[in-house]
């Protein structure tokens, strides 16, 4: 019999039970620890943050106030003008010569000049008039205007000016007293200045009508001088947004090599106040480390006092886990002895704890369980002996029967030769097949077996039936379980009729570890149900019982990886291939 070769499972991967404790020592001892320090520094942090942020708030919201406060001034002046209704009327007269050039000499430009003279910022004024009766009256070129020059000084020019001029054309749709926008337009940007810009409407008869524009151009230096970024801290950044987010104005460097928008998602405090009717946004990126240096020590100090709790903690956690994980391993180690066969292990503790219990319990149930494997090893052999000759005794008297039948024939047609000839073979056949009971045999009986068989049918059939082999020499160096062709060969002779001629091909050859027969006809053929019923019949039919009966006693035998596959085609003929391991034959074993 042969013994199943068992393969070795790889070790699956764990966590010693030494870290397992370890672990657990460290999650509710040191975590713990840690946790507490970071919280309290978070607090303490988040105290100081609070803190800082209140008084930031108070000095970023006077920034705030003195720029609006120069806002306001500017849009004061433009007021002047705006609310002036004499000057509106003024600029309703249509009439040429002396009366317009005496209304542009003693009204309009004293009013712009008082106007300039209304606030100590030094401003640039532009009026476009869409009366062009009024002469223009400025300095410099409209195209190239020089804005340093134009500083406390007023140029007027005729409203059709402004026409190509994309600023003018999108300015917002006026609300008699409030539409006016801040923006840098024409020059402003190249001389580092933004403009007011604003309408000259006249209401009469209550209809909204233009009648001019004006623009207010200032330095940006002189309107945002209160943004300081040292009245905030070292290190911090004051930004000023409009409201399509562009900066306007900044005080502070940011972090070399990142963008503005980076410095909210480090670590800086940002504080932001609105202004010029919630379209400006002023921002304060303000350095954590202004608000922390306090702190630092404290951090330092919790810091290191969790660090010293953690060495403390972490070798005495060394010393406990390394006193059970020892004792532990030992056990893990008998039950791996255990698992791989070796059942003779045996571990040995002092004391009377609960490790030494369970060693004393695991030797005896290793004692128990080898007296029961050999117990149920030496079943389960004779079980299987008993089961191949249950399954070799039902093909005996299945070929024995037919066999007697065509003897019978013979006899009874007088056919004395062939008679004769048929016994012969069939004694030589059951001579074989006995095999003074042995159960495996070499492979060159199975062969003499069959040909025996064939030798019988040849007697039986003539020349309908011819033969031929195609056999490895190599092979008979080699053993098999007995009668595994003979069912095949017998099942040809039975169902493989096609005509009145039957061919049967017989080949054997030895491939890698294993050896491959073949029982070839060119007959009828087997249609793939058929086959399928062959290895999975249904209840109540008894189709295929020899092929299901040799591959069930191969299967057995060596194993599920080897037994009988079947390819067949209607009409094409059927080739049944057998594959058994290349097991060498001992005369002194088999014989």
């Amino acid at each position: 019999m042969l013994a199943p070769i068992h393969k070795k499972k790889k070790q699956r991967q764990y966590i010693p039970f030494g870290y397992k404790l370890m672990l657990t020592y460290m999650f509710f001892i040191v975590i713990p620890v840690i946790a507490i320090g970071y919280f309290s520094n978070a607090m303490y942090q988040e105290s100081i943050r609070k803190h800082a942020r209140t008084n930031l708030q108070g000095t970023l919201l006077q920034i705030r106030n003195n720029i609006e406060y120069k806002l306001e001034d500017v849009e004061r002046v433009s007021s002047i003008i705006y609310d002036d209704y004499s000057l509106v009327l003024h600029l309703r007269h249509f009439e040429n010569g002396w009366d317009t050039y005496d209304r542009t000499v003693t009204t309009l430009r004293p009013k712009f000049q008082n106007a300039m003279q209304a606030t100590r910022l030094n401003m640039s004024m532009f009026i476009f008039l869409q009366n062009q009766n009024f002469n223009e009256s400025y300095y410099g070129s409209f195209e190239q205007e020089d804005l340093d020059m134009l500083q406390g000084k007023y140029n007027i020019y005729h409203l059709d000016r402004l026409e190509n001029q994309n600023w003018y054309t999108t300015h917002p749709e006026e609300v008699y007293g409030k539409t006016m926008v801040w923006k840098m337009v024409l020059r402003d940007e190249e001389y580092g200045r933004i403009s007011l810009l604003r309408r000259m409407v006249d209401v009469f008869p209550l209809e909204v009508k233009e009648v001019g524009f004006m623009r207010f151009s200032a330095r940006i230096q002189e309107l945002f001088e209160a943004m300081d970024y040292l009245k905030i801290g070292e290190g911090s950044v004051l930004l000023l947004r409009d409201e399509q987010g562009q900066v306007l104005y900044q005080s502070g460097e940011a972090p070399v090599d990142e963008g503005m928008e980076a410095l909210s998602e480090r670590d800086y405090l940002v504080i932001t106040e609105t202004l010029n009717d919630g379209n400006w946004k002023l921002h304060a990126y303000v350095p954590m480390t202004i608000m922390e240096r306090d702190s630092a020590r404290v951090s330092m100090f919790i810091l290191g006092t969790c660090v010293i709790l953690l060495i403390v903690f972490s070798i005495a956690g060394m010393f406990i886990s390394r006193y059970f994980s020892v004792r532990v391993m030992k056990i893990v180690s008998v039950l791996n002895a255990f698992r791989e066969g070796d059942l003779h292990k045996r571990m040995r503790y002092r004391g009377k704890d609960e490790f030494s219990q369970i060693a004393s319990a695991l030797n005896e149930m290793g004692q128990n369980i080898d007296h029961l494997i050999e117990q149920v090893y030496l079943t389960q052999i004779e079980k299987k002996e008993a089961e191949l000759e249950s399954l070799q005794a039902q093909i005996n008297p299945h070929f024995l029967y037919n066999t007697l039948s065509s003897i019978s024939r013979l006899a009874k047609f007088g056919k004395i030769d062939k008679l004769q000839k048929m016994v012969l073979d069939l004694a030589k056949f059951y001579r074989l097949s006995l095999n003074e009971g042995r159960t495996v045999i070499p492979i060159r009986h199975e062969l003499e077996q069959a040909e025996a068989y064939l030798n019988i049918q040849r007697t039986k059939y003539g020349d309908k039936v011819t033969i031929s082999y195609d056999l490895d020499p190599e092979i008979v160096r080699y053993v098999t379980i007995k009668l595994i062709l003979q069912p095949f060969i017998e099942n040809a002779m039975e169902h493989a009729w096609f005509g009145d001629a039957l061919h049967i091909r017989i080949e054997a050859r030895k491939a890698g570890d294993s050896i491959v027969f073949k029982v070839i006809d060119n007959g009828l053929g087997m249609s793939p149900v058929l086959i399928r019923r062959i290895f999975d019949p249904v209840e109540g039919q008894n189709v295929g019982f020899g092929i299901r009966n040799v591959n069930s006693r191969i299967q057995l035998h060596f194993g599920a990886e080897y037994g009988v596959t079947i390819g067949s085609r209607p009409g094409m003929g059927t080739t049944v291939q057998i594959v058994i391991p290349a097991t060498p034959y001992f005369p002194e074993e088999v014989d």
